[in-house]
């Protein structure tokens, strides 16, 4: 049986994992949350609830490294999604969020290390290692900002620049997984994920935002906009992400020790200002929001090139970001009970 230990298995990204792998039966599950992330538990009590005999709920911290040690022994495979995952929260808390997203990241590694080398370990990066991308030249036209010099998007080339307590603690950690391949052996992959989106996602004015969006235009509630709403990133469903994920876990041996940055790319890109659009359109409800100052990092445009995962695993999106968001806006409207306070 293969061991799978999911850290941060009851949020958006990790029960969405889970309800993909629990359905091998030579799959065995552990889901690892600390249920600190307001909604997980509705997450959780759905998973629980399907009486999955393969599967394992154990609440603990990610800066517990003694628990770590533990749950560790044995496992086949570690995808690490546990983080402090909001660049506002980062600022107003740092030691935390590197307390979080760094040093527990160094303690999972270090508990793979000694209990389970060979485990194939999948981190979930961000695109904020990159920055705010501010030497890039930027276009505005009327309702998005455009890459000039990087019209495919932003490879893994790209120079790195931690921008934000955020950017620093997920940078920390990103570098540490693709050390721990290079020092020590370890079968470690990071993908440095753009916008992801998608059932189960529990969003909020700093993270998650487009199910944000979405769940207060139903609820007839303003957003607050930080910059100019031209922003503009790549949608990717969190299916394709799983499909990525999967071909990382079972291809193993040529992605090891390897970056990729994976997103929608630029069919799947949208502008705060266009994806409003297109929510209005769905729903039918107009969008009430207000404008705020940009934030520390804050990119302009980020899209990802998805050029070196395409080649080495295979991979591309499937699901267009436009049908995506028509779909997850049907699924939010039949499934109620995640989001009713």
């Amino acid at each position: 049986m293969e061991k799978i230990l999911i850290t941060g298995g009851a949020g958006f990204i990790g029960t969405n994992l889970v309800f993909d792998l629990v359905q091998d039966p030579r799959n065995k599950i552990i889901l690892f949350d600390n249920l600190s992330r307001p909604g997980v538990e509705k997450n959780l009590k759905f998973i629980l609830s399907q009486g999955y005999k393969n599967l394992a709920f154990i609440k603990g911290d990610i800066r517990n490294y003694k628990l770590l040690k533990e749950i560790t022994r044995g496992v086949k495979s570690v995808v690490h999604l546990a983080a402090q995952v909001a660049v506002t929260s980062s600022v107003i808390d740092p030691v935390y969020d590197f307390q979080v997203n760094a040093t527990g990241t160094l303690y999972l590694l270090e508990a793979c290390r000694q209990n389970a080398k060979n485990a194939i370990f999948l981190y979930a990066s961000t695109n904020k290692v990159y920055g705010d991308l501010a030497h890039l030249k930027i276009k505005e036209t009327s309702a998005r900002y455009e890459l000039v010099q990087r019209p495919n998007g932003i490879s893994e080339n790209e120079l790195l620049d931690f921008h934000s307590p955020y950017g620093c603690s997920k940078g920390a950690a990103d570098q540490y997984v693709r050390d721990y391949a290079r020092i020590y052996g370890m079968k470690t992959i990071v993908f440095r994920q753009s916008c992801i989106y998608g059932p189960y996602q529990h969003g909020n004015v700093d993270q998650g935002w487009v199910v944000h969006f979405i769940l207060q235009n139903l609820a007839h509630q303003s957003v607050t906009i930080y910059g100019d709403g031209k922003q503009v990133r790549d949608l990717l469903h969190v299916k394709d992400l799983i499909d990525a994920y999967k071909k990382a876990m079972y291809m193993s041996g040529e992605c090891v020790g390897k970056v990729f940055n994976i997103g929608g790319g630029t069919k799947n890109s949208f502008s705060l200002l266009e994806l409003i659009s297109l929510i209005e359109k769905t729903t039918g409800n107009k969008m009430k929001y207000v404008f705020d100052n940009w934030r520390p990092g804050d990119q302009k445009v980020f899209i990802s090139e998805n050029k070196k995962i395409a080649k080495e695993m295979n991979w591309k999106p499937k699901i267009s970001a436009k049908k995506g968001v028509m779909e997850l806006i049907s699924w939010i409207k039949s499934h109620p009970e995640f989001y009713l306070k």
